[in-house]
């Protein structure tokens, strides 16, 4: 482990990485990046409209330069963008130098919560084989992050707690 102590939250659309970087970045008291929230504010349009008028290929160049860059920051917490880890760069980076954290929710809860969402663009109109397949695709992916949450039996708080012994359990045992 390099000196940067981020931890990195890394997951389907839906699985909850916003939402608990930001109580998880509240608990430790450090800067929260979203980076689909970036993206949106950089680009001034949402990642719905990116995908639709500018395509994904620009969508996922964009997404790596402002992860790479938020990357290099030193004691914070980010999330990912779902399909960001997918990145060979941003995968290497961020299990280099990083904590990262897989929130893993089971499939029929991520689909749920993502049939529900207006905001996700790739599963909006997916049928729930294809969404099945991505989540089956993007799995193998994300199982290379350094820890494995298993959300779908937890509550938030619960997550939360756990995350940050596991990140301050860590951090202890590479300082001696």
């Amino acid at each position: 482990m390099k000196s940067r102590e981020n931890i990195v939250f890394l997951g389907m659309m839906g699985s909850g990485k916003s939402s608990i970087g930001r109580l998880v970045s509240n608990r430790l008291q450090v800067d929260f990046f979203d980076i689909d929230n970036l993206i949106e504010k950089q680009m001034n349009m949402t990642i719905s409209n990116i995908f639709n008028t500018k395509g994904e290929i620009f969508f996922r160049e964009v997404e790596e330069k402002i992860t790479l860059k938020i990357l290099k920051k030193n004691n914070i917490v980010i999330s990912l963008g779902g399909g960001a880890f997918l990145n060979k760069k941003i995968r290497d980076e961020v299990l280099t130098n990083n904590y990262s954290f897989w929130l893993k929710v089971r499939t029929k809860d991520l689909i749920k919560r993502i049939k529900e969402s207006s905001k996700r663009p790739i599963a909006f109109k997916a049928k729930n084989n294809e969404l099945l397949e991505l989540i089956k695709k993007r799995s193998n992916i994300y199982s290379k992050a350094m820890y494995k949450i298993k959300c779908s039996e937890l509550t938030k708080n619960e997550i939360v707690n756990k995350i940050i012994d596991i990140y301050e359990t860590t951090k202890n045992i590479s300082k001696n």
